[in-house]
């Protein structure tokens, strides 16, 4: 079973060393800046790891991502792969809301652009669905394309390797 928690609330569980907290963003966005107690197991490669359990000594487990979808997402993946009935927790509004009640945060404040990994979903969907529409409208190559973009997408979560971000990383908003 899963739970929502409050920032100051698992900050209290995390300071007491009664919880583990798990971050579930994607490396770029930990690197960038996380909460100090967090080991990044970025949510893409949590169904792989089956070692969490024997790492977390029979503490809770926190997980935490940019604003809790990410996180609920791990807690409901982690919470079948407990043989007992084991209790998880999501910081609600994640590491947004955990900054926005002063709690401590590594590494630089949260910039108002737009991260790459949302930058990636923002071009990659509107993408295919552009071309789909062209697909329907204009000719059906475009179904190729937009097919194209799916497959580029799907490679990207398998892999970890993403072409549109190494390339967004250059660009000068981002800097």
């Amino acid at each position: 079973m899963h739970k929502a928690i409050t920032p100051k609330d698992a900050y209290e569980m995390l300071k007491n060393n009664d919880a583990v907290l798990i971050d579930v963003r994607e490396d770029d966005e930990f690197k960038g800046r996380h909460i100090p107690f967090a080991w990044s197991i970025p949510l893409s490669t949590i169904k792989k790891s089956d070692d969490i359990l024997s790492l977390i000594g029979g503490k809770y487990v926190i997980f935490q991502c940019f604003k809790g979808g990410r996180g609920n997402t791990a807690c409901a993946i982690f919470t079948e792969k407990c043989d007992t009935d084991c209790t998880v927790y999501n910081i609600e509004g994640g590491i947004t809301a955990w900054e926005e009640e002063g709690l401590p945060i590594v590494g630089t404040p949260a910039k108002k652009g737009i991260s790459i990994f949302r930058q990636v979903q923002i071009i990659m969907g509107f993408g295919i669905a552009l071309l789909t529409l062209l697909g329907f409208t204009v000719s059906a190559s475009f179904f190729v394309a937009a097919g194209l973009f799916a497959v580029a997408l799907g490679t990207a979560g398998l892999t970890g390797w993403c072409g549109l971000a190494l390339m967004l990383q250059k660009m000068p908003w981002n800097k």
